[in-house]
């Protein structure tokens, strides 16, 4: 069913989509599954393993017969608690419906700080029916595999270690080759993401590389922070060292990381043919590079951008975190983080890209301090707006969504992304530098409550408020900004 006000835009008559499907390499075999159809871990590469482990990807093998996509396979490489996962990892996953012929088409990029995570965060099939989209959601090299700027790698002037950039650019190939045969439009296709999704998303919106490759991006909850690369590849060199010490071949780390800095291809093969695990297990940020390849600094978005944040997106963060023992350093934390990343993720990408294509803003109140409903202990908190847009959505069992108020907020989001898909616009003010206008979504126990006025805080703001508060001394404030803003561009 189609959401409350919102009609889906009509479609051509076309023969009804069957669980097989042709793509350019071979068919796939979905599943119906309630009133939608899927298709999950379709190949648009092919492995990474081995001497691809960081390379650009590759065409996969073609196939004869109907490929079994009905069962959801393994994500990307990544280490949480153990190693899991495969490097055979470029996959994507489809959902549409029966009857769907040039719907738009929502490509999505999941959350896990780049080292974590599936697509299948956000299952995309109740959005298909209610959008009346096709839903793509994307599995991508992470981590180490998809994040490596040593010399090794990327010493030509064409070469880049955005590795799963790479990855994106493979997938939104097959999309703009393939989409039609699952009632997809390729002509109009927005990349969406989640918390470091959304922050590629932003990130690619502005990206030469991705001309033509998309038409529209939604970044949600995530920022623009960009590595150089050259100082990337000396931490990156000393990630590496300690496994070259323990296979022999130095005997320190600082020797180990000294030759891990050139560019022979010694060094490519012994990467290569590390076990995995042992890069997983080594755990460090992944960060996107601006190599002046598919990233560059000054660049602005060439796509209309649609940037959501929530009120208390550090909630979460803090929540299971005892290091600020105290319950008032913990509320410091919470109060000013949230202020950080939402300005970071709204306003600042908004002040970064814009220009040349209109932004908008919109921010999720609900639950949060200045709500007209209370989420209690998480506020309105970093993946409340997944939830509101799907109870499938992995955050839905984070707070109680069940009210009339949550469910007319959670039309109104959709109805928001539905319109920003198919006219380009959102349906309020864009964001200008002059107005900065911001849509702020709240609802009571019964409707939703949408207002429209300027951002509410600045850096400077933030900065001062932080500077004023006396609920922490100076020495626990800077603990506490210590641990925890330091990644904050402030």
């Amino acid at each position: 069913a189609s959401l409350p006000g919102f009609s889906l835009p009509a479609a051509a008559a076309a023969a009804p989509i069957g669980t097989v499907c042709q793509t350019q390499h071979g068919p796939v075999q979905g599943i119906r599954q309630e009133g939608h159809l899927v298709w999950y871990g379709i190949p648009y590469g092919a492995s990474t393993a081995g001497d691809a482990r960081w390379t650009a990807p590759q065409d996969p093998a073609p196939w004869a017969d109907a490929k079994d996509c009905t069962v959801p396979g393994a994500a990307a490489y990544q280490y949480s608690t153990c190693a899991l996962g495969t490097e055979d990892c470029l996959k994507l996953d489809v959902y549409t419906t029966e009857k769907a012929s040039k719907r738009p088409v929502i490509v999505y990029l999941h959350s896990g700080g780049n080292q974590i995570g599936s697509a299948r965060e956000l299952p995309g099939g109740f959005l298909a029916e209610q959008l009346g989209c096709v839903f793509v959601g994307l599995e991508y090299r992470l981590g180490l595999f998809g994040f490596n700027c040593l010399p090794a790698f990327c010493s030509g002037p064409e070469e880049t270690g955005n590795f799963a950039l790479l990855d994106m650019a493979k997938a939104l190939d097959w999309v703009r080759d393939n989409i039609r045969r699952f009632g997809g439009d390729a002509d109009n296709i927005t990349l969406c993401g989640f918390s470091d999704g959304g922050r590629m998303a932003a990130a690619l919106a502005g990206s030469p590389l991705f001309r033509g490759r998309f038409q529209k991006a939604v970044a949600i909850s995530g920022g623009l922070f960009l590595a150089d690369p050259d100082a990337a590849a000396q931490k990156l060199a000393e990630n590496f060292a300690p496994l070259a010490v323990e296979d022999g071949r130095f005997a320190d780390t600082a020797s180990a990381a000294e030759w891990l800095l050139t560019p022979g291809t010694d060094v490519r093969e012994w990467l290569c043919g590390l076990e995995p695990a042992r890069i997983a297990a080594l755990g460090k940020p992944a960060i996107l590079y601006a190599d002046d390849v598919v990233l560059s600094r000054d660049a602005r978005s060439a796509v209309p951008l649609l940037l959501l944040s929530s009120a208390t997106e550090f909630s979460g963060f803090v929540r299971d975190d005892l290091r600020p023992a105290s319950s008032a350093a913990r509320a410091y934390a919470v109060k000013y983080g949230s202020a950080l990343c939402r300005w970071s993720s709204t306003e600042a990408v908004a002040e970064a890209l814009g220009g040349s294509a209109p932004v908008w803003l919109g921010l999720i109140d609900y639950g949060g301090a200045d709500s007209q409903t209370a989420i209690p202990g998480l506020g309105s908190f970093h993946g409340l707006p997944l939830a509101l847009f799907s109870s499938e959505s992995s955050y839905s069992a984070c707070a109680d969504l069940s009210s009339a108020g949550a469910h007319a907020l959670s039309a109104r989001l959709k109805q928001a992304l539905a319109s920003f898909m198919t006219s380009g616009s959102p349906g309020w003010d864009a964001w200008t530098p002059q107005d900065r206008a911001a849509l702020h979504f709240d609802a009571d126990s019964k409707t939703a409550c949408l207002t429209l006025n300027s951002y509410p805080d600045t850096q400077e703001s933030i900065r001062a408020a932080m500077a004023a508060d006396t609920s922490l001394s100076a020495a626990e404030k800077e603990t506490v900004e210590h641990l925890y803003f330091s990644g904050f561009s402030f």
